[in-house]
């Protein structure tokens, strides 16, 4: 991709911020390790793992089965390949490699085909479009299936989540099929606010569910899947299988542990943060997806044309060291420009209003 002027007078904008409003705060890996280094104390951490087990791994692995009310989870380091594993566990057991997927999944649109070429997946469309799936999509799938995959939220329709009892049916009706029915949970810690429900009853509906600790709960990298216990046995074998079972996998379960104790209690504050952000964007003349979200983050939507706006998002940035969104793109709608919002704890320090003028500054619809 062609690398212009502005693009990079957008790019110095930005790092000359001293605040931000969307995403994490940035930081400096010496800043992060000496961190990590003091939670060990704080969490009494005094052992390693040794490929994936004990010390902060084994930790954080019954932490996270407590919290979603499953027999067991196995870590990963990284959640592609935990995902990939776990579908691979369910097509083995089933005897066919046909999955059904939501076509905006992830799996479908981020992992350069791995599920195919890695594993022999065959994705078979549950939805088409930016809708959630329903009972009705999974009973109207012909032939075996070894899996059904949803993801919630469904990040890029603007993460959406079904309504509860859509969820249930689905879960419902996957177990009268006998179909496993895997949780894409990348978001799932930001998903519970808006359900207010336990991330157990969240999880019960589930074979099968990954969640992610870089995400909402900022750390370094990793993932987990929880389920049965002999389910879990078979995704250790996979995770060892495909290169995952590093010798030392510490730093990244203690920065998970971390997130789990400073930030998902917060969530419900980025949830309605980003809600009341919400509303004032509308004011100002915008237009969100979903209205009002039904997470931490949502989509907003401009008529400008792409050059002009970024201009006037690198002037504000310039005069006023702070960076209240990310960079906007085209859409499938010529005159339409779209940019994703996400909440976490840097947002909480601003008023929703404030930031919505600067949007609307930005945007030339002030």
């Amino acid at each position: 991709m062609r690398v212009t002027d502005l693009d990079e007078r957008l790019r110095d904008a930005s790092r000359a911020c001293t605040d931000m409003v969307v995403w994490h705060p940035r930081t400096r890996p010496g800043d992060v390790l000496a961190e990590l280094g003091r939670a060990c104390e704080e969490l009494g951490i005094e052992e390693w793992d040794v490929y994936g087990d004990g010390g902060a791994v084994t930790r954080l692995e019954e932490e996270v089965a407590e919290l979603l009310g499953k027999p067991a989870a196995v870590f990963f380091v990284s959640g592609t390949m935990a995902q990939q594993a776990m579908l691979r566990v369910w097509c083995e057991r089933r005897g066919t490699r046909r999955v059904a997927i939501q076509d905006l999944s992830h799996l479908l649109h981020h992992e350069n085909d791995g599920p195919r070429l890695v594993h022999d997946l065959r994705f078979e469309p549950l939805t088409q479009g930016r809708r959630t799936a329903t009972a009705d999509d999974l009973r109207g799938m012909t032939g075996s299936l070894g899996a059904a995959l949803i993801e919630l939220p469904l990040r890029d329709a603007g993460c959406v989540v079904p309504p509860w009892d859509e969820l249930v049916a689905l879960s419902e009706s996957a177990r009268e099929l006998g179909v496993p029915l895997h949780v894409d949970g990348a978001r799932l810690w930001e998903v519970q606010p808006g359900y207010d429900r336990s991330l157990a009853e969240i999880a019960a509906l589930a074979d099968s569910l990954y969640v992610s600790f870089y995400k909402g709960l900022g750390g370094m990298a990793g993932a987990a899947v929880v389920g049965e216990q002999e389910t879990m046995i078979e995704l250790r074998a996979w995770r060892q299988r495909m290169g995952g079972q590093l010798y030392r996998m510490t730093p990244y379960a203690v920065s998970a542990l971390v997130g789990l104790r400073d930030r998902l209690p917060q969530m419900g504050e980025y949830v309605a943060w980003a809600r009341s952000l919400a509303a004032e964007l509308v004011g100002v003349g915008l237009r969100v997806n979903p209205d009002p979200p039904h997470t931490n983050t949502f989509e907003v939507f401009a008529e400008a044309e792409l050059e002009p706006l970024h201009e006037r998002m690198a002037t504000f940035m310039e005069r006023e060291k702070l960076q209240p969104c990310p960079p906007w793109r085209a859409t499938e709608v010529p005159g339409v420009l779209m940019t994703e919002v996400t909440v976490h704890a840097a947002a909480l320090r601003h008023e929703p209003a404030r930031v919505a003028r600067a949007y609307a500054e930005i945007a030339a619809t002030a």
